[in-house]
């Protein structure tokens, strides 16, 4: 099993950025992939960002493309996202998630573990 923690969430205004990192422990950080998925208020689950063992592959959700950078940090077992040009949608509680695989996943059943979450919040 493994254990996620974000940090780096926050109130901004529209167009600034935000980093959120996600720190990982238990299971070899290396051997599997990340993702990132958000939540708002009345809505369901969804898919932001993911990235491969190795980081050589990443994935985005439309709405985030061009403006979200995910990475990773295999000797500080971390993961972050880069949000920039933030707009009042991109509001949401954001958690990281530990994926069953190495590889890019971007359902939420391909996830095994998942973080507490850090609030972004967007004003206009």
């Amino acid at each position: 099993q493994v254990q996620l923690v974000e940090a780096g969430g926050g109130l901004v205004q529209a167009g600034g950025s935000l980093r959120l990192s996600c720190a990982a422990s238990g299971r070899t950080f290396s051997n599997y992939g990340m993702g990132w998925f958000r939540q708002a208020p009345g809505k369901e689950r969804e898919f932001v960002a993911t990235i491969s063992w190795n980081g050589a592959t990443t994935y985005y959700a439309d709405s985030v493309k061009g403006r979200f950078t995910i990475s990773r940090d295999n000797a500080k077992n971390t993961v972050y996202l880069q949000m920039n040009s933030l707009k009042p949608e991109d509001t949401a509680v954001y958690k990281c998630a530990a994926g069953r695989d190495s590889w890019i996943r971007y359902k939420p059943d391909d996830y095994t573990s998942w973080g507490q979450g850090t609030q972004v919040t967007v004003s206009s």
